[in-house]
């Protein structure tokens, strides 16, 4: 039996979600980080555990993939020991186009295998462009796919060094760049110093200063950090500061430390898709039937919301659905030209559950000839929650994914309750990540 930390050579023949890619040594499944499918490397194990399946980390390339490019972040490279390479760009020694079409054929195994589609049809595409009102480029995506994060959150260790992760561990790295941070939140990230260990989130909206959200450690009576929650303030917190975003001309109010997609273009990217794909699905009819009730759940400040209430019209109705209050409060002020358009605070569950209960026969009728829109956390919406959304019966469901494997499960439910679906897209929102963001429109089958 093989122990940690010894070195083997494999042959990589896939990809699989999570950012690590397949082997096989001795008849056992080898993750391997830091590959690419169709190279040899050298190896080490770092986790033996399982009987089924190991883990291990690339050491040496012997045989390179045409695919293969130096590193993004050049403290990542695989000629960095890996105890050194800071996480958050796994995918960034592998050219962006065939980085998008690993990404794609994870998103298709995904739906085939935990969602039992076969050889669904699915596009994957990048971020962007932004264009103003006469069709000039505003904004791209960057041709190396670099310079795209708006939000990062660096760590401050108890000696105080400050930098990210190390990759699969809470070993805080110091680095000298950000490439896939702004040139702006970079600049802020080197003149960080003297903080107190814990996190610091750099937030940079639409104005384009830089906001800089220390969250210390708070202590137990031993004096043991407790990792992850905030210091237990000795009078109150002070009220959080509001920013702009902005998509398509309309803005955005949310706290600075609130949610709101990463990629300086994913917003845009994510309401156009999302608007084209409503359109496709009525060639012969308006987008949404504006006469309808809507509902966009786990709506945030109300993005898709407003994407919805453009759709319709000024009457659209629309209510949003979401847990966090300030981010209700801040979606009913952002959604306030839409005379049907309503925020509530709720569990998504809890919410839909008592709406099944009461609705009346007019709400019902109306909610079936709606769409709902759903952009769930990491983990999925739930077989639960799929299924209150199937007993409403609605026209249309726009399912919004940033887990392929979470998607692929839903999927599954949604078609037992009648629905399949009419357009499945990815979007490149993470490049030089493994992460991937989906787009699904299931209709009534």
């Amino acid at each position: 039996m093989s122990e940690p930390g010894e070195t083997i050579d494999v042959e990589i023949t896939g990809v699989a979600h999570g950012g690590v890619f397949v082997a096989r040594h001795e008849g056992r499944v080898v993750f391997v980080a830091d590959a690419i499918p169709g190279e040899r490397v050298r190896a080490r194990l770092t986790d033996t555990g399982k009987k089924s399946s190991w883990r291990a980390e690339t050491l040496e390339v012997l045989d390179a993939s045409p695919h293969r490019q130096p590193h993004v972040w050049r403290q990542a490279g695989v000629d960095v020991a890996p105890e050194h390479r800071p996480g958050g760009a796994d995918f960034g020694h592998i050219a962006l186009s065939h980085q998008r079409e690993l990404k794609l054929q994870v998103l298709l195994e995904a739906l085939e295998r935990f969602g039992g589609m076969p050889a669904p049809v699915a596009t994957m595409q990048a971020a962007g462009p932004v264009l103003s009102d006469s069709a000039d480029v505003v904004d791209d995506e960057t041709p190396d796919g670099t310079r795209w994060r708006t939000r990062v959150s660096l760590h401050v260790d108890e000696d105080g060094r400050i930098g990210p992760y190390a990759a699969r561990s809470h070993r805080v790295i110091e680095v000298d760049d950000l490439p896939l941070a702004t040139a702006e939140v970079e600049s802020a990230a080197r003149g960080l110093r003297g903080h107190a260990a814990g996190r610091i989130d750099l937030v940079q909206p639409a104005d384009g200063r830089v906001r800089v959200l220390p969250r210390p450690e708070r202590r137990t009576d031993a004096g043991r950090p407790r990792a992850g929650r905030a210091q237990r303030p000795s009078k109150p917190a002070p009220k959080a500061e509001v920013v702009l975003e902005r998509v398509g001309g309309r803005e955005f109010r949310v706290d600075a430390g609130g949610f709101w997609q990463v990629h300086r273009l994913a917003a845009h990217s994510l309401s156009t898709l999302v608007s084209s794909r409503l359109r496709d699905a009525q060639p012969d009819g308006p987008a949404i039937d504006p006469d309808a009730w809507h509902l966009d759940l786990y709506g945030g400040v109300g993005l898709f919301a407003a994407t919805l209430g453009d759709l319709g019209g000024p009457a659209t109705r629309v209510t949003t659905v979401e847990s966090d209050p300030r981010a209700t409060e801040h979606a009913g002020e952002n959604l306030a030209e839409w005379v049907g358009a309503r925020a509530e605070t709720g569990r998504v569950d809890r919410w839909l559950a008592r709406l099944e209960a009461e609705a009346s026969v007019t709400e019902r009728e109306r909610l079936s000839r709606g769409v709902v829109l759903l952009d769930p956390p990491r983990s999925g919406a739930g077989r639960e929650v799929v299924q209150r959304i199937g007993a409403l019966t609605p026209a249309t469901v726009v399912y919004v994914a940033c887990d392929p494997v979470a998607l692929a499960r839903d999927l599954s439910t949604f078609r037992d309750a009648g629905y399949e679906a009419a357009s499945i897209d990815g979007l490149d929102l993470f490049p030089h990540s493994h992460h991937v963001e989906a787009v699904a429109v299931l209709t009534r089958s």
